[in-house]
């Protein structure tokens, strides 16, 4: 993938596969047969299709980091190094059917849900055409599966919980899908939604997307015992994956899914990654101070979207076929960038901040239609 000196981590700039980490890529896969047969039948449209997902998914945050260096926002919430997570989730569901709850830095979970590309910009810039008429730049569509998130972190678990609920109670074969930081659960409201889902035995999947941090207090100092230790406090299957393999996401994923339909209850998937950035544009370096140099170099050989790449050599896809698909995400992203500016100075009347505003297909029209 192309690599951009202005935008993204210094640790991606030179970025070359690591051959160690290349064959332990593969390896993860192959030493658990369940998930080995998850991918197999991946075929080569499949495989880039997913790395098409990736790449519009990092692209969308350099966009937006682009933005800010320019002056059109102040800050953005970006998740690069952590794409995997969120990719490889989706990938696994039954898009038209299935639920997620994504967080700011799943944003990607809404382009390939179906939502246009260019509402991930304009959420930024509270057009009146924005997804949420110019209310909030946390945006979903319930009509598309996308319930719309907000800023308070573990409030998703119990909603989400709540959404299989309703599958479970109407015996349809949905599953309700939202990820959770590591920070977030220390909450109340993300443990209060596993005791939920596992009373009832819902439908639910819980990704702890383990970055290491919240805000800006490391794992070690924001609570005791792992992420991992988690689902079984709760009476909850648990699985484990690499974040930053977004194979093993999906194959971990499906398993979780397939158990949810089968009426085995809720899954929790903790997913370990790291986030190469702060926890906004504005305090990147205070993240480079929260961590020693070395994690951000060892997690930085990890890119997920190279290793994807180097996966998808190693069987053979050409290098011709791999720059095809980011020529025209890139293209994609770029015109996304280009709608959402055009309507810039569209600014929603002030009264629409309280009655009127909402786009038709949008967050209060689907919403009656989709969990009804």
């Amino acid at each position: 993938m192309k690599r951009y000196p202005a935008f993204d981590p210094p640790e991606y700039l030179n970025w070359q596969p690591d051959p160690d980490l290349v064959r332990e890529y593969s390896r993860r896969l192959e030493s658990s047969p369940e998930r080995a047969a998850c991918v197999a039948d991946l075929g080569t449209a499949r495989l880039l299709s997913l790395y098409r997902d990736l790449v519009v998914t990092r692209l969308q945050d350099i966009g937006l980091k682009r933005w800010v260096r320019q002056g059109v926002i102040s800050k953005a919430w970006l998740g690069v190094g952590e794409e995997a997570v969120t990719v490889g989730c989706v990938a696994a569901l039954n898009r038209g059917r299935d639920v997620v709850i994504p967080m700011i830095r799943n944003a990607g979970a809404c382009h390939m849900m179906g939502l246009p590309l260019e509402h991930g910009f304009s959420c930024y810039l509270a057009t009146a055409d924005s997804p949420t008429g110019g209310r909030d730049f946390h945006y979903g569509d319930i009509a598309r599966g996308v319930i719309q998130p907000v800023s308070h972190m573990g409030t998703s678990v119990p909603v989400v919980a709540g959404a299989a609920m309703a599958f479970k109670n109407r015996d349809e074969a949905r599953v309700a899908l939202t990820w959770t930081g590591d920070g977030a659960t220390r909450t109340a409201a993300c443990h209060e939604g596993l005791v939920l889902a596992s009373r009832l035995g819902v439908p639910a999947i819980v990704v702890i997307q383990n970055n290491q941090v919240a805000l800006g207090t490391r794992l070690d100092q924001h609570g005791a015992g792992q992420p991992e230790d988690i689902p079984a406090a709760h009476g909850i299957t648990g699985l484990t994956c690499d974040g930053n393999n977004v194979l093993d996401v999906y194959a971990a994923t499906v398993l979780a899914r397939r158990q949810c339909v089968d009426g085995r209850g809720p899954v929790v998937v903790v997913a370990e990654t790291f986030r190469m950035g702060g926890h906004a544009t504005h305090d990147e370096r205070e993240a480079r101070e929260t961590f020693a140099d070395d994690l951000f170099e060892s997690w930085g050989r990890r890119d997920p979207v190279g290793l994807f790449e180097a996966y998808l050599a190693g069987l053979g896809i050409t290098p011709d076929e791999i720059a095809e698909v980011e020529a025209a995400a890139t293209a994609e992203v770029e015109a996304a960038a280009q709608r959402a500016l055009a309507s810039r100075n569209d600014v929603p009347a002030p009264e629409n901040a309280l009655f009127g505003g909402f786009s038709e297909g949008g967050v209060l029209h689907g919403l009656a239609g989709r969990l009804h």
